[in-house]
């Protein structure tokens, strides 16, 4: 049972620690995956005015018939054939980052607001499009009639926050030259390394909710262009 005060002490905390990293107007999201809807009104109540969720039938059947709550950022892999099960509940897509998946989602959602998912180090596990080709699928959004708010990207999960840097710091480079506005980057662990390289999005799970005890149903999601 997730407590709503303790979440209210831990997201000052995070706020803290965003603005001991200089960091001004960053907005938090809680990552609420595998915790139960009680999580998502704690976080409501803390303060926070989305949440992201990253499992598509998690998501379907945790939300469905609540309202009321954050603004819904789905930021996991998500496949073609599970667009239409989250459409009712999503509000921003932050893990766009093949053709298809941008044709399915224009195709189901039109007009949605999307972020364009990058991958540095090029990590087939993580999902992501490459650095060159980042342009040409932010485009291909645009033209679909996506509403392309900005780029989302995940740090690698070796190396400590430092190893994260690089990556940052190219995503951001890649925001500001293509006149984004959203850079979504950061997680509980390497949070200061990306507000440093201007990060105006973190999504923070365990430091707001303690480690995570659940096992979600989890998508399989094939491997990219398997679809």
């Amino acid at each position: 049972m997730i407590d709503a005060v303790q979440v209210c002490e831990r997201l000052a905390v995070v706020r803290e620690r965003i603005a001991r990293a200089g960091g001004v107007d960053v907005h938090l999201m809680g990552v609420t995956k595998t915790w139960g809807i009680d999580a998502v009104r704690a976080a409501a109540a803390a303060g926070c005015d989305s949440v992201g969720e990253n499992y598509a039938q998690e998501l379907a059947t945790k939300f469905a018939g609540e309202t009321g709550l954050p603004q819904v950022h789905f930021i996991g892999r998500l496949q073609t054939n599970k667009v239409r099960l989250v459409a009712p509940f999503v509000d921003v897509y932050e893990t766009v980052d093949r053709g298809s998946l941008a044709a399915e989602l224009a195709k189901r959602t039109p007009g949605a607001t999307v972020l364009v998912q990058v991958s540095p180090d090029a990590d087939p596990d993580k999902g992501g499009c490459a650095l060159d080709g980042v342009s040409a699928l932010v485009e291909s959004c645009s033209g679909l009639g996506l509403v392309v708010a900005g780029l989302m990207t995940v740090g690698p999960t070796e190396g400590g926050p430092e190893a994260a840097r690089p990556g940052f710091r190219a995503v951001r480079a890649l925001v500001d030259r293509l006149g984004l506005a959203v850079c979504s980057m950061g997680m509980s662990d390497d949070l200061e390394v990306a507000v440093q390289e201007g990060s105006t999005q973190v999504r923070v799970g365990s430091a707001l909710f303690g480690p995570r005890t659940a096992t979600a149903t989890r998508d399989r999601v094939p491997p990219p262009h398997a679809e």
